[in-house]
């Protein structure tokens, strides 16, 4: 088990040899928690502990990927922040905005270990033929989770140089990219009238296909025009658009 984080090692410890066995209720249960439905007004999820028992109280109503994936988030904290009772907002859990630091960005690291262990992601991952939200929808599939929430841990995991970028109709959110693209590629605050994020973020589209454009459409470094990159571009949460950006080998120098 050497160099698996804390929730791969208690997921092998209970024998879980693929995504279907990820039982996320019984592995609270068997780190002393016990899931329940409530109606919570002013959070997503809590949970309360005392000693080595923790009551994990979660919104039943909604998406139920959302759902495992609150509940896992409080099992980081109970993992990593036993003692304390924790309220978490549904900004907080999931949060991309968050820094790297603090309670939360640790739980949603957690979580995401629990649920997309890497020891069961990356031969998924890697088995498709190249970066695309067809495969990452495939594996949100497998593992039960969010399209944004597998979107970020391909990226984590992905053995292509590739990068999530974030737009809203003010400009640039977030971005996530992957240790294979130099930190030298930092993506732009806008968004360049050729690419099709353009389109799918006023709601032309819903999505777009892969599709070969300038390097320079997502970076303003000098030099970008001499490049091109792959991107493909889909709806994200609310009015935001979601790219994927695939690198050339000539652009990783």
């Amino acid at each position: 088990m050497k160099g698996l984080g804390q929730a791969e090692k208690l997921l092998q410890s209970l024998g879980v040899t693929s995504p279907d066995e990820i039982d996320i209720e019984a592995i609270a249960w068997t780190m002393g928690a016990k899931v329940r439905n409530g109606i919570l007004e002013s959070c997503e999820a809590r949970i309360i502990g005392f000693r080595n028992q923790a009551i994990i109280t979660v919104k039943g109503d909604g998406d139920p990927r959302r759902r495992r994936f609150s509940i896992a988030h409080e099992l980081g904290h109970w993992q990593h922040h036993r003692g304390r009772s924790s309220v978490c907002r549904a900004s907080e859990i999931g949060s991309v905005s968050q820094g790297g630091a603090g309670i939360e960005r640790q739980a949603d690291n957690y979580a995401a270990d629990l649920l997309m262990p890497a020891y069961l992601f990356r031969p998924l991952a890697a088995a498709h033929r190249r970066p695309s939200f067809e495969a990452i929808d495939a594996l949100a599939a497998a593992f039960s989770t969010s399209r944004l929430a597998t979107a970020q841990r391909f990226i984590d995991h992905s053995p292509w140089p590739c990068m999530i970028v974030c737009h809203g109709q003010n400009g640039r959110r977030w971005f996530r990219r992957n240790g294979g693209i130099p930190d030298h590629w930092f993506p732009r605050d806008d968004l360049d009238p050729e690419s099709d994020a353009m389109d799918v973020l006023y709601g032309k589209i819903d999505r777009s296909r892969p599709t070969i454009i300038g390097a320079d459409a997502w970076f303003d470094r000098r030099g970008a025009d001499r490049f091109e990159l792959t991107e493909e571009c889909v709806k994200g949460f609310g009015n935001d658009v979601l790219a994927l950006l695939t690198l050339k080998d000539q652009m990783l120098d």
